[in-house]
């Protein structure tokens, strides 16, 4: 890689008409330089990495075939759309990626006219651009649809209803898979290239539909060429006779990096009717050996010297909440043999790699299917086992159903491992943990659990998965206060908050990480701190106990004020008919944007200095010559 190239090209490109007016021949070189300028700005600001690198000719080829953002491009996930960002406009800003204020790590509707629909949870792309294909033809629009999916997203059951749907409508849809995943030898793929170009030309379209309607009136015989076009297909890739079952004119696989294959299939494509799918074959991290030797370490990456990669994590310091339940798991699971691991395709982030390596027959990622973890964890529960569902907060809501209505409605013991509960920083709304004390704590049989620290984690853990009943321990992205761990393991008094400090007047009744925080600002206040531990069953006893002693209660919760924590203090209070209510302190009734941790936490008032602001305005405290914690 030459990190001190130039990008006398790419500089000359502020929008798609700029690209379209390139002659195709320079196509391969602003490639490269894409490529170098994606790699030098992902060094400098982190973000989704070797998706991206894999994406960079498939982007191209895109925005250089169709007329976006007229012609509707609808991206799937979002980790491959840097390249889109960049040719749409945003180049010049690309520093300020995933920064407070800055570019979205992700496609948003209110960022750019090209970001057609907003995305960052998986498998969704083919519904929302067969609702536009819909809405294009109610308005008697010629526009076309491109939806982007990769393979990963493939797994999900919403992507199979869509292409279900867009199937029985015949709609004019084009879906482009792009698989990162499979490799073509070069014998294969060069032929796959030429088929697909000829299959995709208008010419051999109309002679298939013209044979057709012949044959048409000869039934035997068009069996007989359906059955032949299907055989020469499924030489080339046996995958796609399954999306011409589901309706769709199946085209590839091609190399997704060979423009002089893409530009001219496209354009195929995009004349032709009806539901078509082109598979795409690319690779993660194209451009940068490091990338594409370890696509998995590089999809999500800090700042880092393009020269020499990735720095090794440094040995020492504190552990993380991730790190806190990775060991755990490996340690019960060593004591339980009914102990078994779930994920949703998120084996690393949810720190699992050493419980897959040690345990595998224990071990199940069922890939982007989150309906289908929690209910697989519901019937192994049926039968004696005990299944841990690690996931993060953001994706459990994706099988809500399946929580109320699998696990919590018998009664079965999963214990759900939630982690990026809160604010995630950089990744934005799409990824924050906001919400899950609301939808959680609603729910009959399951008991919700929020750690102060990480040896209170590891305890909660063991907590919930020795209970016959559905359990779930909710904790934050990163590290905690600190706070060494027991090597023993016991169960905490279900239902117990506990007091951290006692104080006069005014009592802080902290959940989760928010506890330091109140530890912070009572010190400073002579105030009462309450670990509340439990978010349901909620210590109702502690409740009553807090407003008899103190003329001032205030909750603080990293989660949503409406349906929180904080409204189950008020619910606790207003049903013991005491006349007295909490102050609530959460998260705003707005989607909290991107930016890191701290500045979002202060932006919410939900770090100490801002927690003392707001005990300031309600007259609670006097007002500080310094207003600092």
């Amino acid at each position: 890689m030459t990190t001190g190239s130039t990008f006398s090209l790419l500089e000359q490109i502020d929008t798609p008409l700029d690209l379209r007016a390139l002659p195709e021949a320079r196509l391969p070189v602003l490639a490269h330089e894409l490529r170098e300028f994606l790699i030098q700005t992902v060094a400098k600001t982190g973000g989704h990495f070797s998706a991206n690198l894999g994406a960079v000719e498939l982007t191209i080829a895109l925005h250089y075939v169709f007329e976006t953002p007229e012609d509707r491009l609808v991206w799937d996930v979002g980790h491959q759309t840097y390249p889109h960002k960049i040719l749409t406009g945003r180049r010049a800003r690309m520093d300020t990626l995933r920064r407070k204020d800055g570019i979205a790590g992700f496609p948003r509707r209110c960022e750019s006219p090209y970001d057609t629909f907003g995305v960052g949870h998986s498998s969704t792309s083919l519904s929302a651009a067969l609702g536009m294909v819909i809405a294009a033809e109610r308005a008697g629009s010629d526009r076309r649809v491109v939806a982007v999916i990769g393979d990963g997203a493939m797994t999900a059951g919403m992507a199979f209803e869509a292409l279900n749907h867009a199937g029985h409508l015949k709609s004019d849809l084009l879906v482009v898979l792009n698989d990162n995943e499979m490799s073509i030898s070069p014998n294969v793929g060069a032929l796959s290239a030429h088929l697909t170009q000829l299959l995709s030309s208008r010419f051999f379209s109309t002679v298939r539909e013209g044979g057709k309607k012949v044959l048409s009136h000869v039934p035997p015989m068009l069996e007989v060429a359906r059955r032949a076009e299907e055989q020469v297909k499924g030489l080339i890739a046996p995958g796609g006779t399954l999306f011409e079952e589901l309706g769709f004119t199946y085209f590839g696989p091609v190399d997704g990096h060979d423009l002089a294959t893409l530009v001219p299939t496209l354009r195929n494509l995009r004349e032709l009717k009806g539901p078509r799918l082109l598979h795409v074959v690319t690779r993660k991290g194209k451009g940068y050996k490091l990338a594409e030797d370890e696509p998995v370490g590089y999809h999500g990456v800090g700042t880092f010297d393009p020269a020499h990669g990735l720095k090794p994590a440094k040995a020492g310091g504190g552990l993380t909440y991730t790190q806190v339940f990775g060991q755990w798991l490996c340690e019960m699971a060593e004591r339980d043999g009914r102990l078994i691991g779930i994920t949703p395709a998120m084996r690393e982030g949810s720190g699992l790699v050493e419980f897959s390596e040690r345990f595998p027959d224990r071990y199940f990622d069922v890939a982007i299917a989150e309906q289908h973890a929690v209910t697989l964890a519901a019937g192994m529960a049926c039968d004696g086992l005990k299944p841990v569902v690690a996931i993060y907060s953001t994706f459990l809501q994706r099988a809500y159903d399946q929580l109320i209505h699998d696990v919590a409605l018998q009664n079965l013991p999963v214990l759900f491992a939630i982690d990026r509960a809160g604010l995630v920083g950089p990744d934005g709304p799409t990824h924050a943990g906001g919400f899950d004390y609301s939808y959680l704590r609603c729910i009959p049989n399951l008991v919700v659990m929020a750690p102060a620290d990480e040896n209170e984690c590891r305890q909660m853990l063991y907590t919930g998965f020795r209970l016959n009943q559905p359990a779930a321990v909710r904790y934050p992205r990163g590290q905690g206060p600190g706070v060494a761990l027991e090597r023993e393991m016991r169960a905490l008094p279900l239902g117990r908050a506990e007091i951290r400090r006692r104080g006069r007047d005014l009592a802080l009744l902290a959940f989760g990480g928010m506890v330091a925080v109140a530890e912070a600002v009572a010190a400073r206040l002579d105030a009462t701190v309450v670990n509340m531990r439990f978010i349901k069953p909620l210590d109702e006893a502690m409740v009553v106990q807090m407003a008899a002693d103190h003329r001032w209660l205030v909750t603080l919760e990293e989660n949503a004020v409406a349906g929180g924590a904080g409204s189950a203090v008020n619910e606790c209070l207003a049903a013991r008919g005491l006349g007295v209510s909490a102050r609530n302190l959460g998260l705003p009734d707005r989607f909290m944007e991107q930016g890191e941790r701290g500045e979002l936490l202060a932006e919410a008032d939900l770090d100490s200095v801002g927690v003392l602001r707001r005990l300031v305005k309600w007259g609670m405290v006097a007002a500080p010559t310094r207003v600092e914690v």
